[in-house]
């Protein structure tokens, strides 16, 4: 997994909406991005409407939220609609981003198609370093855990 003080290499893909989303195009302010396992499960969506619910915050001291998982982009766009979410999803499907960061779980890790990602969130600072790691993030309590820190 990828740690603190790491700069982060540049990587496109692909909104919700099917466009391109570039990490270099959208440094100069703080950002999270929260890797996830699957779109519309329990805890992926507890996880996403708690990102919702605390958005005000993260719009308040200009931090934008993105949510990484391997759904497709249709997939996300339903997911997005279906629980009112007001951040970029982003498609890895085929999980080149998600390898990167580190974010699979240990089991079968050389079978793509078995690979489950982990439930992980990154502080990227402005300049695309990662500033803070949370390695096995709370649906419930992340989002709370990340405005905490970023308030302090």
């Amino acid at each position: 997994m990828l740690t603190e003080n790491t700069k982060v290499k540049d990587f496109t893909l692909k909104d919700e909406s099917g466009k391109d989303w570039t990490f270099s195009e959208n440094l100069g302010k703080k950002f999270v991005i929260y890797f996830y396992p699957k779109d519309e499960t329990p805890g992926c969506t507890t996880q996403a409407c708690e990102f919702r619910d605390s958005f005000h915050h993260f719009e308040r001291i200009g931090v934008d939220v993105i949510g990484i998982s391997a759904d497709s982009v249709e997939s996300h766009k339903a997911f997005k609609e279906n629980h009112n979410l007001p951040f970029t999803l982003l498609a890895d499907e085929d999980r080149e981003v998600i390898a990167y960061f580190g974010g699979f779980s240990h089991d079968n890790i050389l079978d793509k198609a078995k690979m489950k990602t982990m439930r992980a969130t990154f502080i990227i600072d402005e300049e695309g370093k990662i500033e803070k790691v949370y390695e096995k993030a709370s649906p419930a309590k992340g989002a709370g855990d990340i405005i905490d820190y970023l308030t302090a």
